[in-house]
């Protein structure tokens, strides 16, 4: 049996008896996490909580004074950053921001792979962001939120780390990157629903990272799949052009995208740069 096939057999087996590995949220994100479930945390607590992790506390600073917040004067302090995204919004918002720490291997190939697939996300992740701030101006009763989205997107494609962590055990599929992203096609969505309930993730969550891929899930009204599925197409992940196009339609529909062209803006072009720059 070739190394890829044993790798494709591995695999499903495994998540057939739940025996895969399964990367663990930072523990900075579970501290908020936990924190922010706690109805007597304040802002103050909240805040002790993210100093503890630069990488984080930067993160969070770069939101708070993004375009994203609508907000013209900067803010310097966490303090501050915490009062203007709000305690509700940063559960969300600083899982988001943790996530990046779990792309990583001390494997130098598997460690490229992870980096260019975090690259790939957040760069779906700036286009679905972009839209639904867009989406908002016209539509202020929705149920739909931004920092739900952020989470949302930046988990969409988790599945591809549990792979790649036991793709490592087989260096020749390294070897042959088309075999290797044909498994990440096939079996993502499924492992990537996994690790979000591992991680205690709301079942919405779950299927989300269970369905993005999956175009015969079509929600009738505007849907956090609907901006992440736009995200692809902007980058090319859907390769069917008759696909995309009737996507596009369907969003231009839903009040998802003004028209068909939109994301090839200037107006689009200068939100997603924004959103993008929350992550570099």
């Amino acid at each position: 049996m070739s190394s890829e096939n044993a790798l494709y057999t591995i695999l499903v087996e495994k998540i057939k008896h739940d025996a895969l590995l399964l990367p663990t949220l930072p523990e900075i994100a579970l501290k908020v996490r936990k924190a922010a479930d706690d109805p007597d945390v304040d802002l103050h607590q909240m805040s002790t909580i993210i100093a503890q992790d630069p990488a984080l506390s930067l993160g969070l600073l770069k939101v708070a004074n993004s375009a994203l917040m609508g907000r013209a004067v900067k803010v310097e302090g966490i303090n501050q950053a915490v009062t203007r995204i709000g305690l509700r919004e940063i559960k969300s918002i600083a899982t988001a921001m943790a996530i990046e720490q779990v792309f990583v291997s001390e494997n130098e190939i598997v460690d490229m792979y992870m980096k260019n697939s975090w690259q790939k996300t957040i760069k779906v992740s700036a286009v679905a962001i972009a839209l639904m701030t867009f989406y908002l101006k016209d539509n202020k009763h929705t149920s739909l939120a931004v920092d739900t989205l952020a989470l949302a997107s930046l988990v969409h494609n988790i599945g591809v780390l549990p792979i790649l962590m036991e793709a490592e055990k087989h260096p020749d599929v390294f070897a042959n990157p088309t075999f290797l992203q044909q498994a990440i096609i096939k079996l993502s969505s499924k492992v990537g629903a996994e690790v979000t309930r591992a991680w205690g993730f709301s079942e919405e969550f779950t299927e989300l990272v269970e369905s993005w891929s999956d175009l015969t899930v079509l929600p009738t009204e505007a849907h956090y799949l609907d901006f992440i599925r736009a995200g692809a197409i902007y980058h090319d992940v859907f390769k069917n052009d008759s696909t995309k196009e009737a996507l596009l339609r369907s969003y231009v529909g839903k009040g998802v995208l003004p028209d068909e062209n939109f994301m090839n803006t200037d107006e689009f072009e200068e939100a997603y740069d924004a959103a993008l720059a929350m992550f570099s």
